[in-house]
């Protein structure tokens, strides 16, 4: 196994492309500037960047250099061919969603370099967790839920439960979430719209009218509770994420949420999810837990006055001294 240097690393980002971010609340460029603090040399690529080639993962990336100056964030080299397994000491796999086959693809490459360089989350778990999913293993502390295509039992679950939510399965950012309320209308032509633009079912959940107060955001490094933020949906919402109009505020864990956490944090830990985020409503009913590319950090840190990126490097620089000491 290689033997790595913990300070300074090498790291390849896998993320968007540089130009469109939105410095202002991107977590991603937040543990950048963490890491390049730290005397760090960062690399960015894009998932269509990835090449393998006779039995070696490679990245077409560009030594990249950030800063807090909207406009001029970040300032890039003259791109390298990167073998991922033997040039690089850590692969920040940090791309935004959709969850699908192309996104799946660069979990099966990424796991390929895992034995030599440390992929952050862990790609094998990240494709085994997407966030819709992974939560029923913690059904206990979630709302109603199902999971159909079938129409006929989506409007017995309405009638069930008076009021109901319907999302994409593998959707982000608070795209095409709809409230149906107990009157039903255009459920029938809102199944037609999911059926017809995804293959996958869908969910559905039961109305919880506490995200009027919020929809917490609570984020774990390996597994520990480093903070949390509540995001607060703007009016004529029920979507609360800050992408689409939510607002942040400071906030405190409930007794319920501390549980939550606790249940949830070995495992996440065992999992190689070093960095996750849950979403929580009303103090006690979970939602998501999200592992691809979470957020709400710089949030947190405005709020609390935290280092979030420097725990989640922290954290790094433990995962690599256990492999180097293994």
């Amino acid at each position: 196994m290689k033997m790595t240097q913990l300070n300074p690393l090498t790291v390849a980002v896998q993320m968007d492309p540089m130009e469109g971010i939105k410095i202002a609340g991107d977590s991603t460029f937040h543990i950048m500037l963490a890491g390049q603090a730290r005397g760090h040399r960062l690399y960015h690529y894009l998932a269509t960047d990835l090449t393998y080639r006779d039995g070696r993962v490679l990245a077409k990336a560009r030594p990249v250099n950030v800063q807090k100056v909207e406009g001029d964030h970040f300032a890039f080299g003259e791109p390298e061919m990167l073998d991922l397994g033997r040039d690089v000491d850590v692969v920040l796999m940090r791309q935004d969603p959709p969850f699908d086959l192309s996104y799946i693809t660069a979990t099966h490459l990424l796991e390929r370099v895992q034995e030599e360089t440390l992929v952050v989350n862990d790609p094998a778990s990240v494709r085994n967790a997407p966030e819709k999913l992974f939560v029923l293993d913690y059904a206990r502390f979630m709302p109603p839920t199902m999971i159909t295509r079938d129409l006929a039992e989506v409007r017995s679950f309405l009638a069930q439960h008076g009021e109901i939510v319907v999302k994409p399965l593998y959707g982000n950012g608070g795209v095409a979430v709809f409230h149906v309320g107990k009157n039903g209308a255009n459920l029938s032509s809102l199944v037609e719209i999911f059926k017809a633009s995804w293959v996958e079912p869908f969910m559905v959940q039961a109305f919880i009218p506490g995200v009027a107060q919020g929809d917490k955001r609570i984020v774990l490094i390996d597994g520990e509770v480093a903070g949390a933020v509540n995001r607060i949906p703007g009016a004529g919402e029920i979507r609360s994420n800050l992408a689409v109009g939510g607002s942040a505020a400071k906030t405190v864990l409930t007794d319920r949420e501390r549980e939550i956490c606790d249940a949830m944090g070995p495992e996440l830990k065992a999992r190689g999810l070093l960095f996750v985020g849950i979403d929580v409503i009303g103090g006690e009913w979970l939602t998501e837990i999200n592992v691809t590319s979470p957020t709400g950090i710089v949030s947190i840190d405005a709020f609390d006055g935290t280092d979030t990126g420097g725990m989640i490097w922290d954290a790094i620089d433990a995962r690599l001294a256990a492999r180097a000491a293994a």
